[in-house]
């Protein structure tokens, strides 16, 4: 471990890549860098670069690197109880699901709504399908989902998840899924017509984050809720990336824009992860009211390492610190300045800048995006070519406005030394 921390110097890049191509299957490609150690907003290298990570492990670190309190936390959990099994709970896991209920429903959770721990969004997911089939039985086996739609890697998720070129290698998947387009409340209505008592439950991102960032439009949400109550079918809502304040509100579904505000929606269950840990691995499944939450008995699911001490000690300090420096505020005012100030530059590679709170799509003019996405990197800058004409940002939430302003300073000459700038 000495070794792994302390090896920075010249060379030791090329080391660690090729080490790591020695050791680890090539599920992700060559790893863009080697990091060795992070704090607040930076991450440094083998090498000892550092970079400003604008990406946060993917809308995983919510307060930074190395936070004090969060690591802190996750120490005097381990001192006093690591891991116990689900034979036994412990107090950090009862009360980090009794502040999920109250996060997930603001205005009060009904009585006898439960939460499930996972230890990641897929797995969340996959309980969330259980569920749904479980809850539709036989006569109802259908699940809907959205085009864009990704919701995990593991066979129950990869069946709601739309895109091919993750699923065509594992050959028929065993769930019976229907993709309606995006945002498209014509398609949702006929969908229920036609295939209603047949339809399970409907999963929906609030905002795909895979996809390229995009918020569900106005009213769609709203529809969605009154076409599964209508025909039985569950609302089942993948908040994973964009839950736990990414937007800068708890849930990406209570912005008055996506489904908020009066008649605020309240679907039926929540997929939570990411965030939740600040970086330390546990989702959640939030299951709202008593049929849903009593869907899965003994023995019909579970998990080893779901709900353990020491991740539920992280999502409470988590949450702690979200609530205690206001958070949500400063998500919220960063946000808005990144992207108004992105749209501002006028650069001619940047059609606009869409997103709520943190969750910020770079909309390109041209299909570079992983082109920008090395050339911020060599600036010192993390972020994500999310699809072809994208770039993902999803920092943590204790960027300071000054970092934020050096992005923006920097990003025209960054862009200007891409390859292809439209005339």
């Amino acid at each position: 471990m000495t070794e792994i921390l302390t090896s920075t110097g010249a060379g030791s890049e090329m080391v660690w890549e090729a080490r790591y191509a020695g050791a680890l299957m090539n599920t992700f490609g060559p790893p863009q860098r080697v990091l060795v150690r992070g704090e607040g907003c930076y991450v440094w290298d083998a090498d000892g670069t550092r970079y400003l990570d604008l990406l946060g492990g993917i809308a995983v670190n919510t307060l930074g690197h190395a936070h004090p309190t969060l690591t802190g936390a996750i120490g005097a959990q381990l001192n006093t109880l690591g891991h116990i099994s689900n034979f036994f709970a412990s107090p950090t896991q009862i009360a980090l699901a009794e502040r999920l209920l109250e996060l997930v429903v603001p205005d009060g959770a009904p009585d006898g709504s439960r939460v499930f721990f996972t230890n990641s969004g897929t797995e969340a997911l996959e309980a969330a399908v259980k569920l749904a089939r479980k809850h539709g039985g036989a006569q109802r086996p259908r699940i809907l989902a959205l085009e864009g739609a990704f919701h995990g890697r593991s066979l129950g998720a990869l069946s709601l998840t739309h895109k091919a070129a993750y699923k065509d290698p594992f050959g028929q998947l065993p769930v019976d899924v229907a993709h309606l387009a995006f945002g498209d409340v014509a398609a949702l209505e006929r969908a229920f017509e036609e295939q209603g008592s047949a339809i399970a439950a409907l999963v929906l991102e609030p905002v795909q984050g895979e996809a390229g960032v995009r918020p569900l439009p106005p009213g769609y949400l709203r529809r969605a809720r009154e076409l599964t109550t209508e025909h039985g079918a569950l609302l089942i809502l993948d908040e994973v990336q964009s839950g736990m304040g990414r937007t800068g509100m708890w849930m990406a579904h209570h912005q008055p824009d996506v489904g908020g505000g009066v008649d605020a929606v309240v679907p039926d269950v929540v997929a939570l992860a990411k965030g939740l840990g600040g970086g330390f691995p546990i989702g959640a499944l939030v299951a709202i009211g008593d049929g849903p939450a009593t869907t899965l008995t003994p023995g019909t699911h579970g998990t080893t390492f779901g709900g353990n001490p020491v991740a539920a000690a992280a999502g409470l300090a988590t949450i702690h610190v979200i609530e205690r420096d206001g958070l949500l505020g400063a998500v919220t005012e960063r946000g808005q300045y990144l992207r108004s100030a992105i749209e501002a530059l006028g650069h001619p590679l940047v059609s606009g800048a869409r997103g709520l709170g943190l969750l910020i799509a770079i909309e390109l003019t041209a299909a570079i995006s992983a082109e920008v996405a090395t050339a911020l990197m060599a600036a010192g800058y993390i972020v994500n070519a999310v699809t072809p004409t994208a770039i993902r940002l999803a920092p943590p939430y204790i960027l300071s406005q000054a970092q934020a302003e050096a992005f923006v300073a920097d990003l025209p000459a960054i862009l200007d030394s891409t390859s292809e700038v439209p005339l």
